[in-house]
């Protein structure tokens, strides 16, 4: 099909902050909804006013609420990122950063490995790591995982560790990435996921870094911890 997302339609296909930004574009934040996400935005929120002041264009693909990342999800939101960089030609150094919670922490994570214009940095919260265990975790979750990968080639088990940031581990970019996990998560376990996930690219001699917040549930996180992080990811690549 032709892309069909043009900058005067472009508020049909995701959130974006880019109007309350004053000064020249720093950089770009893509930020992922977790399973069953599909908010669509009427007002600018705090986040990104916060991000404006900046001049960093947040963004919040409308992928598909039961995406995880399939190839529709990935070349979607390049389209998204490809008309923003027409609209304010972009220099392709512009740095974005993938980030997300749950299904959008994993969704950062794949992104980052598979987008057209690979992220400067990944921040994932409470992010789901393991999707070949993540099958069979809960009872709500073979439902979506069947229908993000219903026509993927070859075995169900095959898709999901394409999508897997565990079983990704090895052919990751080298960026920056960090992971935050609440200890007392009961839909996303942090043993089954972020301390493997960590372990494996530490193994891998990757820079990622690891929070674990105590005493908090699933993505029971404020934004502030992680903001900062990606606010200077991009200032660092605008320092170089």
């Amino acid at each position: 099909m032709e892309k069909i997302i043009t900058y005067e339609n472009l508020r049909n296909f995701t959130y974006c902050n880019d109007k309350l930004c004053k000064g020249p574009i720093k950089g770009i934040v893509v930020d992922f909804f977790g399973l069953g996400g599909q908010h669509m935005f009427s007002e600018d929120t705090y986040t990104a006013q916060q991000y404006a002041e900046h001049n960093i264009i947040f963004v919040v693909p409308y992928n598909n609420p039961w995406a995880w990342m399939n190839k529709q999800a990935v070349t979607y939101t390049d389209e998204i990122l490809d008309v923003l960089f027409e609209q304010y030609k972009l220099p392709e150094t512009t740095p974005v950063v993938a980030s997300g919670g749950s299904m959008g922490g994993q969704s950062a994570l794949v992104y980052t490995r598979y987008a057209k214009r690979t992220p400067v940095a990944c921040v994932a919260n409470c992010p789901v790591c393991d999707m070949v265990f993540h099958f069979t975790e809960r009872p709500d979750l073979p439902r979506t995982l069947y229908s993000a990968f219903f026509n993927e080639e070859g075995t169900m088990t095959e898709a999901l560790e394409k999508h897997s940031p565990l079983h990704l581990a090895p052919t990751m970019p080298r960026v920056k990435y960090h992971v935050y996990h609440c200890d007392e998560d009961k839909a996303v376990n942090i043993d089954s996921h972020s301390r493997k996930f960590v372990a494996a690219m530490t193994e891998l001699q990757q820079d990622i870094s690891f929070t674990v917040v105590p005493g908090k549930g699933h993505c029971d996180l404020g934004d502030e911890l992680y903001q900062q992080f990606m606010k200077n990811c991009i200032d660092a690549c605008e320092r170089n």
